[in-house]
């Protein structure tokens, strides 16, 4: 078999899905073993089905597992208190880290946005959902104008938020928000999210606002947000844009800011739905983190390849 070997740590919905992804859809990575704490959980009894090797003894069980001498890469989709120990385990074995939680030990990764300069980090950061969702739409307004203030409004469904999910809302809000300054680029940055309880279950649905300066060409500003959703398309084919993006004058007071801004506030309305890999369509939210995941840890490892190749040649 080829490709570089992998875990997944966390047997729930997102470690499931990317599991998932990782076999369906992955021609250089393959599935070596999946990690859980509960040993009935459906993640662990899938994978044994699957013909992945498991163990539900946390990571202190992936290291001791005949099959970690294969892995090169892991993937840990636990909570953000889990993953620094875990973190601290693998860092000693010499693994990359792929963390989808909103520890942030390592630095904060986008895929079209900023992939391409923490390739040589051993630990990288997905965000959050609103943030893999909303950066890089924040991104590509402001590679056209700076950015004063973004602020995101997350609304996904109830059935979707795991224990995980509603364990971590702080670290949520504050991740987002943060990345969406030194990611997006916006001066200040403020993240909501909203557990809606609707059922039937409704789809992601993610609002961007962004205040620019007056008298910057709408038209560009359009053009670049245009080419973002197509590019994140490209590796969540369920992102979508809702409608036109809208340009509004505004003369307000901004509490981010402390005080008055006069400009343009663009609005930026999105939706995503999942690939139906392992969750329902509705669960837009965990897929684009899976579907993020995957890419980075691709990039990764492709990269670490050619580089290999070029130091024997």
């Amino acid at each position: 078999m080829t490709g570089v070997g992998v875990a997944v740590i966390g047997s729930g919905n997102i470690g499931t899905d990317l599991m998932i992804k990782v076999l369906r859809l992955s021609e250089s990575l393959r599935m070596v073993a999946m990690v859980g704490i509960d040993p009935g959980s459906d993640g662990l009894a899938r994978a044994r089905r699957l013909g992945v090797a498991t163990t539900s003894d946390g990571v202190d069980g992936l290291v001791g597992m005949p099959e970690f001498a294969d892995v090169g890469l892991v993937f840990d989709a636990t909570s953000a208190g889990a993953h620094r120990r875990n973190n601290e385990v693998l860092q000693a074995y010499g693994r990359t880290v792929v963390d989808l939680t909103p520890a942030a030990v390592g630095p904060y990764v986008v895929p079209p946005v900023n992939l391409d300069a923490h390739l040589a980090e051993r630990n990288v950061n997905m965000v959050t959902c609103g943030g893999q969702a909303t950066v890089p739409v924040v991104a590509a307004v402001a590679a056209v104008a700076p950015v004063a203030y973004a602020e995101i409004v997350a609304s996904i469904a109830s059935r979707s938020a795991g224990p995980g999910t509603r364990a971590n809302i702080d670290e949520f809000t504050q991740t987002t928000a943060r990345a969406l300054e030194v990611v997006g680029g916006a001066g200040k940055g403020k993240a909501v999210i909203v557990l809606n309880p609707a059922d039937p279950p409704l789809l992601m649905r993610d609002t961007v606002y962004c205040l620019i300066p007056a008298g910057v060409d709408t038209g560009r500003v359009a053009d670049s947000v245009a080419a973002m959703v197509a590019s994140v398309a490209g590796y969540v084919p369920g992102y979508r844009l809702k409608q036109r993006v809208q340009f509004d004058p505004v003369d307000t007071y901004v509490p981010a800011l402390g005080g008055h801004f006069t400009g343009i506030q663009v609005s930026v309305f999105l939706e995503v739905s999942g690939a139906g890999h392992y969750l329902p369509a509705y669960a837009g939210n965990l897929d684009i983190m899976t579907s993020a995941a995957l890419r980075t840890a691709e990039r990764l490892v492709a990269v670490r390849a050619e580089q290999q190749e070029g130091a024997r040649s």
